[in-house]
């Protein structure tokens, strides 16, 4: 996404401003989409067990993945043994295909690759997150709760419980797409909102993120940030690298070098990047780079979220989980 535009985005100037009609545009064509499910016009297929998805109103990723990683955790610590159902953005194909830990993540998707290395459960990759969920309970019927991450706007799934996250820009300039980095107008209704305490005036549960005080390489190894002692290189291929970047500084580290990418990035081609230099990089990266450069160590992102949203969700979620569609009961 242009650097241009991601500051156009904090204010209302004039880029933002020559944008506006077309924010417009794509609120008329939203809001029809969201008129015929409104009208029954066309159906949410409801599943019969409890959805939960995790997604964002703001373009540009909000740190959705390592919600998803909490949330399967404490799903996990209460005894339950969720699924995952993704889109799979940016993997080649569009079959539906569950997720192996051998998967290629060009095939499957680098988030829904992570998300099964980390977790272990059962992952679904469909462009259909009801068709996911259907191959995920058909292939494992016990499944007592689905995720989905990402898919706030896919409204073919139906869902009980919704989780907004945002990260620091909170809803920048407020405006739409493309004049602003809004999917959708905010506030709108959801169960729960995840978000920084940088931004008070977003009502919700803080979320605060930070770098785990460890890196780790492909065959397992591990090593505090603070052995790092020489300095090191940078590589990111997210959202916002930048952010990265500041994130390893702050923890002591000193970068000789950072090579920012573009979202999703392949890392097919890793001749551009330092053959003998100590690399760091994201996990959501590793999954992709350690394929030609399994020396480079990945820094996990960790998650603090206040106990009062797990309480919240437990109270949501407990009437599904006794209920045979994942409604409450009556």
């Amino acid at each position: 996404m242009p650097a241009a535009l991601q500051r156009a985005w904090l204010g209302r100037g004039p880029l933002a401003c020559l944008l506006l009609p077309l924010s417009l545009v794509y609120a008329a064509v939203t809001g029809l989409h969201r008129a015929l499910y409104a009208l029954g016009l066309k159906k949410a297929e409801r599943l019969p067990v409890p959805v939960i998805v995790v997604g964002n109103v703001i373009a540009g990723g909000a740190g959705k993945t390592p919600v998803v990683l909490a949330l399967i955790q404490h799903l996990q610590e209460r005894g339950l043994r969720p699924g995952i159902v993704s889109r799979g953005y940016g993997r080649d194909g569009s079959s539906c295909e569950e997720v192996q830990d051998d998967d290629s993540a060009t095939s499957i998707g680098d988030e829904p690759l992570l998300l099964r290395r980390k977790t272990g459960v059962p992952v679904f990759v469909a462009p259909g997150r009801a068709v996911a969920g259907r191959a995920l309970l058909h292939a494992y019927p016990a499944t007592p709760v689905i995720v989905s991450d990402d898919g706030l706007q896919h409204r073919g799934l139906a869902r009980d419980i919704e989780i907004c996250v945002f990260d620091a820009r909170g809803t920048g300039n407020g405006w739409l797409l493309p004049a602003g980095p809004l999917r959708e107008s905010w506030p709108r209704q959801v169960d729960l909102v995840l978000r920084p305490p940088s931004t008070p005036h977003i009502r919700g549960h803080a979320i605060e993120r930070s770098l785990a005080p460890y890196a780790v390489r492909a065959d397992g190894t591990r090593m505090a940030l603070a052995q790092f002692t020489q300095p090191v290189q940078a590589v990111a291929g997210i959202a916002k690298p930048a952010s990265f970047f500041d994130m390893l500084r702050a923890t002591g580290l000193v970068l000789e070098a950072t090579h920012a990418l573009p979202d999703h990035h392949d890392f097919a081609d890793t001749s551009g990047l330092p053959a003998q230099a100590t690399l760091l990089c994201t996990e959501k990266d590793a999954v992709k780079l350690w394929r030609t450069r399994p020396d480079a160590w990945a820094v996990p992102l960790q998650v603090a979220i206040a106990p009062a949203f797990w309480q919240e969700l437990d109270r949501l979620l407990e009437p599904r989980l006794s209920s045979p569609h994942g409604s409450p009961p009556p």
